[in-house]
């Protein structure tokens, strides 16, 4: 993602995110405090990293040590303004993709709104509760306080530049700020050029596979997603017969016309199936999901991610938590 024309536009960018982060570092402005830790999730980069499925695999860890556990998460691209709880058989349009998407996959409280400090309170109106929040996209979120920052990485981040000319929220040396990093497997070589640019942090290695039902068949593959390239080169390693495929926009919100496009392509083509993955398939309402499903069977490839060493996580989390949540893990 270069807009080579913007570069001029970076150092006023970079300003501005500098200025931010003093305000925070240096106590001129004060974040939001919750009564219980934050664990904030996030990234450097504008689109996806990962950070969605990351966040529903720390849920379901934390749910296995019997921690309660919820989302704070600002919802993209929602249309209400309301803090509130999202309820798993909602409307996109009212919670948002990823708070959905969520709340369906990892079976947790997950709470939205534009003030995620809000959202905590909401989650905590039981003054005898106690728990920890996920924040989710929370790394640049420095007007709530948190007690963990973990960074999802992307390799594609050393190529880019900071905004507006490229997709960098913040420069590779706000990594520092991170209590840990998570990598995938596949990518240990920028283990390296962290190491190369004096970034020395914890590593949360992950597993990311995805699971496609048996036979698809001829399928039309189609995603709204930050890397769609990637979702394309899954299904063909696992062996999917894609004879089309379609790319739009991240988070996009399908019309009518979209679906009556996709169709027309199953049908022109001979399709058995068409793929898609689980934030896109929320986004499809029940009767545009009928509309394909009468041409061809739709299916949702599930990305899964999974922790290489849960017992290490849970052990270094121990470490960067209170003492009294952390005895629970």
């Amino acid at each position: 993602m270069k807009r080579p024309l913007l570069w001029p536009l970076v150092p006023l960018y970079a300003a501005a995110v500098a200025a931010k982060n003093a305000a925070i570092d240096h106590d001129w402005a004060k974040a939001q405090k919750l009564r219980w830790p934050v664990v904030s999730v996030g990234n450097i980069s504008v689109g996806g990293s990962g950070k969605t499925p990351f966040v529903i695999c720390l849920a379901k860890l934390l749910q296995q040590q019997h921690v309660h556990v919820d989302v704070l998460s600002r919802g993209y691209g929602r249309a209400s303004s309301e803090v509130e709880r999202v309820d798993p058989a909602g409307g996109v349009e009212r919670f948002g993709d990823e708070p959905l998407l969520i709340a369906n996959s990892a079976h947790v409280p997950v709470y939205v709104g534009a003030s995620r400090y809000a959202a905590g309170l909401l989650a905590e109106a039981d003054p005898a509760a106690t728990g920890i929040h996920l924040l989710d996209d929370g790394f640049q979120h420095r007007k709530l306080a948190r007690t963990v920052d973990l960074v999802v990485i992307h390799r594609s981040d050393f190529q880019e530049t900071l905004l507006p000319a490229g997709g960098l929220r913040e420069p590779i040396g706000a990594l520092r700020r991170a209590a840990a990093l998570v990598l995938r497997e596949e990518d240990a070589d920028v283990e390296v050029e962290l190491k190369r640019r004096g970034i020395e942090k914890p590593i949360w290695w992950i597993n990311r596979s995805i699971l496609i039902p048996e036979n698809v068949g001829r399928a039309v593959a189609f995603c709204g997603i930050a890397r769609p390239e990637e979702f394309f080169h899954s299904l063909q390693k696992r062996g999917v017969e894609m004879i089309a495929t379609h790319a739009f926009p991240d988070h996009h919100r399908y019309g009518d016309g979209d679906i009556q496009q996709l169709v027309r392509t199953a049908q022109t083509q001979g399709a058995d199936a068409f793929v898609t993955t689980e934030k896109d398939f929320v986004r499809l309402s029940p009767a545009q999901r009928e509309m394909l499903a009468s041409s061809a069977s739709l299916q949702v490839a599930k990305l899964v991610t999974t922790l290489r060493d849960e017992a290490a996580v849970l052990r270094h989390l121990e470490t960067l938590l209170p003492s009294g949540f952390a005895a629970s893990l």
